[in-house]
């Protein structure tokens, strides 16, 4: 799919990621960008047209794609993230927390538009995943987890959107220079560069980007004889 002309709908376009995909997809030519966000006030980025938006909001997901029937490329980036293991007492309440907007909410928006992708011709699907989708050292653990239910709705929804002609990416990383790894020591990659990463495989027809370094040799190593998803032996 080609940028140029496109209409985008981006989820959690406030900050992060989402605001950096704001930014290119105006830079490399998009018609229209709606910006999502649950408070549109935040949304700053010139050029774009707010629209409120929680994804874990049926009414409001539900009002977005009858107010943006235009959109042939949605960007599923809304996401939210906390620390700590399965073992952790308050556990079951993050991970339902993190799974209502991280899964249920991309499922929602998925749902919404893929009728109007369809009527705009086929368009586009970007969902954003993570490394994590493929390992979990308990660090991120619901996070994690909440990761790997979107990666197997995105294989998915790969198959059920083949017959409207529907490209499907997922946009997989490790950690990225934003508030949710902010306290998280370690390698991370610009916002700026993961986005121009996931656009050109967009453009160039991708079904997967792998959006750093870690990443690739990360799912090398899921068919290693000790797959990496595995704690690693000294």
């Amino acid at each position: 799919m080609k940028i140029d002309n496109a209409v985008a709908l981006v989820t959690g376009s406030n900050r992060g990621i989402g605001l950096a995909f704001t930014r290119e997809l105006l830079a490399r030519g998009a018609r229209k960008v709606y910006a999502g966000a649950r408070d549109p006030s935040t949304v700053t980025q010139p050029g774009v047209e707010p629209i409120r938006l929680d994804v874990t909001n049926a009414l409001e997901v539900a009002a977005a794609a009858r107010n943006a029937g235009d959109v042939t490329l949605l960007i599923n980036n809304a996401g939210v993230g906390h620390q700590g293991g399965f073992l952790a007492a308050d556990s079951e309440e993050v991970a339902r927390r993190q799974f209502e907007t991280n899964f249920f909410g991309m499922l929602r928006m998925s749902k919404a538009f893929a009728p109007v992708l369809r009527a705009n011709g086929g368009g586009a699907l970007l969902n954003v995943l993570s490394v994590v989708s493929w390992m979990n050292g308990s660090q991120l653990a619901a996070y994690a987890a909440s990761k790997s239910a979107a990666w197997s709705l995105t294989n998915s929804l790969r198959h059920e959107l083949t017959a409207q002609n529907t490209q499907v990416l997922a946009l997989h990383m490790a950690f990225v220079d934003t508030d949710l790894v902010r306290s998280i020591e370690g390698l991370k990659t610009s916002p700026e560069d993961i986005v121009k990463r996931a656009l050109d495989g967009l453009e160039s027809g991708l079904e997967e980007v792998l959006a750093d370094e870690r990443t690739k040799l990360l799912k090398q190593g899921l068919t290693a004889p000790r797959p990496s998803y595995l704690p690693q032996r000294a």
